[in-house]
């Protein structure tokens, strides 16, 4: 009987998976032929807007697409955790931690006040201010589903996100050469200022290896802050009084330890502490960053897939306000506190 039922979740999903598949697989191959500034997972969700929107898939492939949101999501972000190290934290120093911690803050609540300012919808503004503040679309895709996320603010967040990562990429090395930066406080700024990590590399080592190297690690320092971040953001939002339920009463009188602390934010952090204490051999580690990348791009062409562009009309230009406003403000912030704490020498 088990055998049976799970055949029929099999055949349910696998139309609409293997769509998403497809799409993700024409998005990372597209990434050998298009400019390195442009990441597979911005092709991927763009893919899944085209497709979603001119071609109106069936109704037959949408419960895949709604799976492939799902688990594939939560098993990337848990093998995100294994590229990560909590030694890499150590190794960028106290300053630069420091100025890692500061800019995170002041980007989450720059956009949370730019959010409320301009009325932009409670969960856009979080995914938003997330992904600026830890590691784009990463950040976004984990922060989701602990707060109830609709799929239309994840594409929406993740469209905005990409477009001002994608035009640090063209615009830091141009400002950095003019501006004589050593490759030290270069990396230090792209690291701490520029989203997504594909984007903080790319303009990172645009300017120069040991700028790009640098960012990299400050990169995923900020990365690696990102699950207790999200069990922070978890508890807050169970805390303020807008988590769904459909027993309010039963919302009201307990807290679920499940969705406080969701398990796959718990396996991004034990996977960061097991390869922190390298229990990984290089070649396992390796194999689980790339199975995350393409996890998560699987995921994020579902969203795509999942999004209706008439929805988002009514969302507005807000959040590219917001996402500008807060671009431009971080990366002034970063410039100034990393001068005054590293140095531009």
């Amino acid at each position: 009987m088990l055998n049976g039922l799970s055949m029929a979740v099999v055949r349910k999903n696998l139309p609409g998976l293997l769509l998403v598949i497809a799409l993700a697989v024409v998005a990372r191959a597209s990434t050998l032929i298009l400019p390195k500034i442009i990441s597979e997972v911005t092709v991927g969700v763009a893919l899944g807007l085209v497709v979603a929107n001119l071609a109106r898939p069936s109704a037959r492939v949408k419960p895949g697409i709604k799976f492939a949101m799902g688990t594939p999501l939560r098993l990337g972000i848990v093998l995100l955790g294994a590229r990560l190290s909590f030694g890499d934290v150590v190794a960028t120093g106290l300053g630069s931690l420091l100025v890692v911690l500061a800019c995170m803050a002041f980007a989450l609540g720059l956009v949370l006040l730019l959010g409320r300012l301009l009325g932009l919808p409670p969960r856009l503004a979080m995914l938003i201010a997330v992904g600026t503040a830890v590691c784009g679309n990463s950040a976004i895709a984990a922060t989701a589903p602990v707060i109830e996320a609709e799929e239309r603010d994840v594409s929406f967040a993740v469209a905005t996100i990409t477009l001002f990562g994608t035009l640090a990429v063209l615009l830091y090395p141009l400002i950095g050469h003019a501006l004589s930066f050593s490759d030290s406080f270069f990396g230090h700024w792209a690291g701490v200022a520029v989203n997504d990590t594909s984007q903080v590399t790319a303009t990172g080592f645009a300017y120069s290896q040991a700028a790009g190297e640098i960012a990299t690690i400050v990169k995923l320092t900020r990365n690696t802050l990102m699950g207790p971040l999200v069990v922070l953001i978890g508890i807050l939002y169970m805390r303020s009084g807008m988590a769904r339920a459909t027993d309010k009463v039963a919302a009201a009188s307990r807290w679920r330890w499940a969705r406080l602390v969701p398990m796959f934010v718990v396996g991004f952090i034990v996977m960061a502490a097991l390869n922190s204490l390298h229990v990984f051999p290089a070649v396992l580690s390796s194999a689980f960053s790339e199975a995350s990348k393409a996890l998560i791009l699987v995921a994020l062409v579902g969203v795509g897939l999942n999004t209706d562009v008439t929805q988002l009309r009514a969302v507005g230009w807000r959040p590219l306000q917001a996402g500008f406003l807060a671009a431009a403000l971080l990366s002034l912030f970063a410039l100034g506190l990393g001068a005054l704490v590293l140095g531009t020498a």
